[in-house]
C-alpha cells in the first residue's frame, strides 16, 4: 500500500454499543484522556475527535462516537449524529466486549454499505479471559473482518493497531499525468492564457506541471496564448501528438485544433491524476437536472483572493445559470481542510476546483464523501468543458477509461 502523503490526514470512525469501552479505548491509544470514561452506559453524548501520529499509518484523527444503541429521542438524535460521522471515514473500528448482536451488525453493514474498510476489537480480554479467543474466532467468521484483542484498562494489545489499520486502508493507484499520452519526440502545445488570473511572472502549477511531463518523457512542449495557436498550427510543420489548454479558452482553441488531433484541458487531466474523470463526467450531466432553488457547492481546494471575474464564484455560476434557465443557490466551500457534512448535504450538485493545491488521496477522500451522500461531484475544467459544447472532445485522450 502507498502510505498518504504526510499532510494527508486520515480518519477513523471508533464505534460500538454503549459501555463496551469505546473511550477507554481511545484514551489509550491516544496516551491521553480525551474522551470521559465512567461506569455509567451512554456517558460520550457526542463525536471527540482527536489528532495523533499513529505509526506506520501518518496523521489521523480520531473520532469517539456515542453508541450505537443509545435510547429514548435524545438518544435517537445522539445516534444520527455518530452516524453522520461515518460519510467522513476513511476506516472504522468497532469496538465490543461480547458476542455479536443486532447493533454490531448494523455498524458492520453500515461500514460496508458506505464501503469504509474496519477492523473489529474485542475489548476487555483482562475480564473475558479465554472467552476472548472464542469471540475472536465469532466475528472472525461472522464478519469476515481483522480482529484484535485488548485490554484498554491494562494497555495490552495495542501494539499492532496502526499495522493493522494500515493494512486495510485503500492505497490509491498511481495514475499517470501524461505519460500514457505522450511518447519520446512527440509535439505537445500548451495553450496558456495570459490574462487577469494568471498570476504574475510565473505560471499555475497545472501548466507547470505539464511542460515538466512533456520534458521528462523527451517529449517538445510547446507554450503559446490561445492567439496564436493558429499561426503556430499552420506554420510549426509537425502535426501535434496532443494540445492541452486552459478551460477557459477550450471552445476557440477546439476551433483552431483540427478533428484528428487530439485535445484536453489542463483541469482535465488534473481531475484524471488527483480524482475520479469516470464520476466526475458522470456527474457533470446533472446539470440538467438542476431546477429553481437547487443549491450547487463550489468547492475549493485553496483560499484566495477573488478576482472580478473569477471562474469559481463568477463565470461558473453565470454560465450555469444560462444553460439551465434556472435561479439556483450557490455556496462557496474554500481551503484545504475537510468541508462539513452541514455544508455539502443540501447541495444537488458539487462543482470542485482542479485540486492542484491536493494530493489525490485527499481528493479522492471528497470523492468518496459525496458518493456516500449520493451527491454528484464534478469539476471547472469538466464542467466548463459541458457547457461549451466540446466536452466528448476534451475527454477523448481517455476514451478507454470515460464513455465518451
Amino acid at each position: 500500500m502507498r502510505l498518504p502523503d504526510a499532510g494527508f490526514r486520515r480518519y477513523i470512525v471508533v464505534a460500538g454499543r454503549r459501555n463496551v469501552g469505546k473511550s477507554s479505548f481511545m484514551n489509550t491509544l491516544v496516551g491521553q484522556n480525551v474522551s470521559i470514561v465512567s461506569e455509567y452506559a451512554g456517558t460520550t453524548t457526542d463525536p471527540v475527535y482527536k489528532s495523533m501520529e499513529l505509526y506506520p499509518v501518518g496523521p489521523v484523527t480520531l473520532v469517539d462516537t456515542p453508541g450505537l444503541d443509545d435510547v429514548g429521542e435524545l438518544g435517537r438524535l445522539r445516534v444520527e449524529k455518530a452516524r453522520r460521522v461515518f460519510y467522513r471515514a476513511d476506516c472504522g473500528i468497532l469496538v465490543t466486549d461480547s458476542e455479536p448482536t443486532p447493533y454490531e451488525d448494523d455498524v458492520v453493514n453500515l461500514f460496508k454499505e458506505m464501503e469504509i474498510p474496519f477492523v473489529v476489537v474485542v475489548n476487555k480480554i483482562d475480564v473475558l479471559g479465554e472467552k476472548a479467543e472464542e469471540l475472536k474466532g465469532l466475528y472472525e467468521s461472522r464478519y469476515e473482518a481483522k480482529v484484535l484483542l485488548v485490554s484498554a484498562l491494562q494497555k495490552k494489545g495495542f501494539d499492532d493497531i496502526g499495522k493493522t489499520i494500515s493494512e486495510i486502508l485503500p492505497g490509491d493507484e498511481e495514475i499517470p499525468y501524461l505519460g500514457d499520452l505522450i511518447d519520446g519526440g512527440d509535439l505537445v502545445i500548451l495553450v496558456v492564457p495570459i490574462d487577469l488570473g494568471a498570476p504574475k511572472g510565473r505560471l499555475i502549477m497545472p501548466q507547470v506541471h505539464a511542460i515538466r511531463e512533456a520534458l521528462d518523457r523527451e517529449a517538445i512542449a510547446l507554450v503559446v496564448k490561445e492567439r496564436e495557436l493558429r499561426y503556430v498550427m499552420e506554420n510549426i510543420g509537425m502535426k501535434p501528438k496532443l494540445v492541452i489548454t486552459d478551460s477557459q479558452v477550450v471552445m476557440k482553441v477546439a476551433s483552431d485544433v483540427p478533428e484528428d488531433v487530439e485535445l484536453t484541458t489542463f483541469s482535465i487531466v488534473e481531475s484524471r491524476y488527483r480524482g475520479d474523470l469516470a464520476y466526475f463526467v458522470e456527474s457533470v450531466r446533472k446539470i440538467e437536472e438542476l431546477e429553481d432553488g437547487d443549491t450547487v457547492v463550489i468547492m475549493e481546494g485553496c483560499t484566495h483572493r477573488p478576482l472580478t471575474e473569477d471562474i469559481g464564484r463568477v463565470k461558473i455560476p453565470r454560465w450555469l445559470v444560462n444553460h439551465t434557465g434556472a435561479q439556483l443557490n450557490f455556496k462557496v466551500i474554500a481551503g484545504k481542510d475537510f468541508p462539513d457534512l452541514e455544508e455539502i448535504e443540501d447541495a444537488k450538485l458539487i462543482i470542485h476546483c482542479g485540486g492542484c493545491v491536493l494530493n489525490r488521496a485527499a481528493m479522492m477522500r471528497r470523492v468518496r464523501m459525496a458518493k456516500r451522500l449520493g451527491i454528484p461531484m464534478t469539476n471547472y475544467g469538466v464542467t466548463i468543458s459541458y457547457l461549451h459544447g466540446v466536452l466528448d472532445r476534451a475527454i477523448r485522450p481517455f476514451r478507454e477509461e470515460v464513455k465518451v
